[in-house]
């Protein structure tokens, strides 16, 4: 895609049963010849959080205008009247904004927990609302106490570009047993370091990794090798691997979400009323740090370390949060264990480029990664075995002034968790696969026009002693094509567009799915069932 374009246009779904919760009817409205001054509202195909009947509390966390990048800060209070254990705790963020404005990148965290991620939509002169809920239940223990809150949707307001975003954030608590999931205790990095109780019996970082910020890292696979003439550039091409460190080891390996956000791929009005997936619930990255235990259980600070491979030196964009989410052994004063398995094979990056009227560069990579260790808990040994493997295949291509401009990629994920202690092992088998096929052209006369396909796919098998006793499996399709005229003022774009999602959600707990249609930013389609 033209990069001048471009630099200018910026926890788990739960299973529901077979009926569709949340669909509601497309709304009965005239489909125009081409966009307006007004389309409907964001909404996207993923699953409604499923909230529990009885008594529940909410809390307001945050209620704030943006304007540029001062952050709101606040302090949280727990709820009264809702005890301080809770069946779940659902976040909703509700936002409205108008005028015209670029995407932008937010966050929220409580005692330097982040909890939320996201992105906005762009507006339309008329104005937008928008909503987002999550489960955070995992942050129970960070949301007992009373907390320093600080929420920054980085935000630029002037003659141009007026949107003010606008949002309210609220935590609703539904009181009851929490679930055997739920961690004794959410810690954030101190400096760098990683203090965990003695008694830890499982140990889990999360990273919320974006690559954001306008640059060239926010298309980080589009980057190609140095020689080739492309406006952005990196000496081993797009291949990105978010890794963490425990004391300079390499402790776990993942692939990044290839985000696109609403004014992605030189073309915002894909984006207008249906988002490419995660853009407004930026999913964190799993590590199990667990076979490392023995060596974090001492009572000492370790340094953790997230970095991203493939960045080129000095270049930013990526923010890379860390939360430690433990299980503690409640009959353990100190729970002791060894590292036993460290096994990585040498990363494998190949970014070859080709030249010619149409140049195209190819580029193969993977990793992998075996770790194990064990502790001695109050219930016996238990051993956790960690093995993950990544590949990415990608093809570039695009012409000279990138006039033309388009990348068939394809990231897996799998990775391979045993726990075996006393009792039969369990073995969960996730193997995520995200894919990206879009072209953008610009025709002589400035129209320019996208065509993309996103892909977010799950498999998950869960096994005891070998006997499968549990599965999912996740497809979430985003499809869009839409044209526009650049350079011109807003009400001479003569813009069109036609984009879908389609949300399909199977297992062994039952099934959902949606599917969403928008024609020239009026919805005509809302239908699902399984």
């Amino acid at each position: 895609m033209k990069r001048r374009i471009v630099m200018s246009m910026l926890a788990g779904a739960t299973l529901l049963a077979s009926s569709l919760l949340g669909a509601t009817p497309a709304r009965s409205a005239e489909v125009p010849a081409e966009f307006g001054t007004d389309w409907h509202d964001p909404r996207t195909a993923a699953p409604p959080v499923a909230k529990p009947s009885g008594k529940s509390c909410q809390v307001t966390v945050a209620e704030a205008q943006f304007r540029d990048f001062t952050p709101y800060t606040g302090t949280y209070t727990p709820p009264e009247g809702c005890g301080d254990r809770w069946s779940k705790v659902v976040l909703r963020l509700d936002g409205k904004v108008k005028g015209r404005q670029y995407d932008r990148l937010g966050h929220l965290r409580l005692g330097g927990v982040e909890i939320f991620r996201t992105s906005t939509p762009q507006p339309s002169p008329d104005g937008i609302e928008w909503s987002v809920e999550k489960d955070v239940t995992r942050y129970s223990d960070t949301l007992r106490r009373s907390q320093d809150v600080e929420m920054l949707i980085g935000n630029v307001v002037d003659d141009t570009y007026t949107g003010i975003i606008d949002v309210k954030v609220t935590l609703t608590f539904y009181a009851g047993r929490s679930p055997a999931t739920t961690p004794d205790r959410v810690l954030a990095l101190q400096d760098g370091t990683l203090t965990t109780p003695r008694n830890s019996e499982r140990i889990v970082a999360e990273v919320y990794a974006t690559g954001s910020g306008g640059g060239c890292e926010e298309y980080w696979y589009l980057s190609v090798p140095g020689p080739a003439p492309y406006s952005c550039q990196a000496d081993g091409g797009p291949y990105r691997e978010v890794q963490i460190k425990v004391d300079g080891r390499l402790a776990g390996i993942a692939a990044p979400f290839p985000h696109v956000w609403t004014g992605g791929w030189s073309n915002p009005f894909l984006w207008y009323v249906i988002p490419g997936p995660r853009a407004f619930d930026i999913k964190p990255i799993e590590y199990d740090l667990t076979p490392f235990a023995g060596i974090l259980n001492d009572g000492r600070p370790h340094r953790v370390e997230v970095s991203v491979v493939g960045v080129p030196e000095g270049q930013s964009g990526w923010s890379v949060p860390v939360n430690v989410l433990v299980r503690q052994d409640a009959r353990r004063a100190h729970v002791t264990g060894k590292l036993t398995v460290h096994k990585a094979d040498d990363l494998a990056n190949s970014s070859a480029y080709t030249p010619g009227s149409e140049h195209r560069v190819v580029t193969e990579g993977g990793h992998r990664l075996t770790v194990a260790g064990y502790v001695d808990t109050s219930h016996g040994r238990v051993t956790t075995t960690v093995r993950r493997s990544l590949t990415t295949d990608s093809t570039h291509r695009w012409t000279d002034g990138e006039n033309l401009d388009a990348l068939d990629a394809t990231w897996t994920d799998v990775e391979s968790l045993t726990v075996d202690g006393p009792g039969p092992a369990r073995t969960t088998r996730t193997q995520r696969t995200y894919t990206m096929d879009g072209t953008t052209t610009l025709g002589a006369d400035d129209r320019l026009r996208t065509v993309l396909t996103l892909g977010d796919r799950a498999a998950v098998v869960t096994a005891y002693g070998g006997r499968r006793t549990a599965w999912s499996r996740l497809d979430d399709t985003y499809s869009g094509d839409a044209t526009w005229t650049v350079n011109v003022p807003r009400d001479q774009r003569h813009a069109v567009g036609t984009t879908s999602e389609r949300y399909r959600l199977r297992g062994s707990d039952g099934c959902y799915d949606r599917f969403l249609t928008s024609v020239q930013g009026v919805l005509t389609e809302d239908r699902g069932g399984c």
